[in-house]
């Protein structure tokens, strides 16, 4: 495999694996503090379409981008307010609110289907783009894939290194002891599956603003749930986060490497790995559920409610 090739494969390996590093990352932070939300799929194909028809009808890319997180803010704070204020079963909630999502988008949605956009182009840093392999990976992105690094950049910061951080974190832990310490643990909650919500939608603006830059139904196909196993094959750990994204970005242009070296393996086989390797993971994790919930947070999908 020649250089150029090589740069190429990395380039396309950010940007497949940056919506699944924005659901991932959001997902982690719900998760951290004690909240589990599957309803990733639903919100980020909502945000994907609100976001879509806005910079369509307006001609601006960011008031999309906006609107798309906020989209995922909404269908966000539906489900805090089920599981959280009513304290419903949470893996319920989050599958209704992937149906709910999914149906609502296709519906929103139909009269936009095949529109062309003109949608975020790359935008490469000077002089940095220009380094062997790395430069047109890091540096040669568009602007959302910049933010998303940004964003990255800040979570990690806020988990591992704040009082935010340790503050979400002991809410997920035990948030009994937390309440008794006089933390805010509902609202804790709430802010951290609202923030889930935001990047949710932002990961599908991405998809229908600059990945592929118009709506199209169910155009996330399934990188909301393999962001959810991604969050368990990190182990909980930001940095890890970013790894598997990248590594499961790679296994969804296999089959596009496969075709440029002359490999005669089926495209459809090849394009099958990144829901294989899913269920790889998924499975070897299994083996080891001892290690794998020692990671967990202890009250990750427990309801909690004060006094109780």
């Amino acid at each position: 495999m020649d250089i150029d090739l090589l740069s190429n494969v990395l380039f396309a390996m950010v940007r497949t694996g940056t919506p699944l590093l924005l659901v991932a990352v959001g997902e982690l932070v719900c998760e951290k503090s004690g909240v589990l939300n599957l309803g990733q799929e639903g919100m980020m194909l909502f945000g994907a379409v609100i976001g879509f028809m806005v910079a369509f009808s307006t001609g601006s890319l960011w008031l999309g981008v906006l609107f798309a997180v906020l989209a995922g803010m909404l269908l966000a704070a539906l489900f805090a307010g089920v599981a959280l204020g009513l304290n419903a079963n949470q893996v319920a909630c989050g599958l209704a609110l992937t149906i709910f999502g999914v149906g609502l988008s296709s519906f929103v949605g139909a009269a936009w289907v095949g529109k062309p956009l003109q949608g975020f182009a790359p935008q490469a840093i000077p002089l940095l783009a220009g380094l062997p392999l790395v430069g047109r990976m890091l540096f040669a992105q568009d602007l959302l894939v910049y933010l998303s690094f940004a964003l990255f950049a800040l979570v990690a910061w806020v988990l591992l290194k704040s009082r935010i951080g340790l503050i979400v974190q002991a809410v997920g832990e035990n948030p009994d002891a937390a309440s008794a310490m006089g933390l805010p643990v509902l609202r804790v909650r709430t802010l951290a599956v609202l923030f889930g919500g935001a990047m949710a939608g932002l990961a599908g603006g991405y998809l229908s603003l600059a990945y592929t830059p118009m709506w199209a139904e169910n155009m996330s196909a399934g990188r909301g749930w393999i962001a959810l196993a991604l969050v368990v094959f990190a182990s909980w750990r930001v940095f890890r986060v970013l790894l598997g994204a990248w590594l499961f970005g790679l296994a969804s242009i296999l089959h596009l490497v496969a075709q440029g070296v002359g490999v005669s393996i089926p495209a459809n086989l090849l394009a099958m790995l990144p829901y294989l390797a899913t269920i790889v993971v998924l499975v070897l994790l299994s083996r080891d559920g001892a290690r794998t919930r020692l990671f967990a947070p202890v009250s990750l999908g427990q309801p909690w409610k004060a006094g109780h």
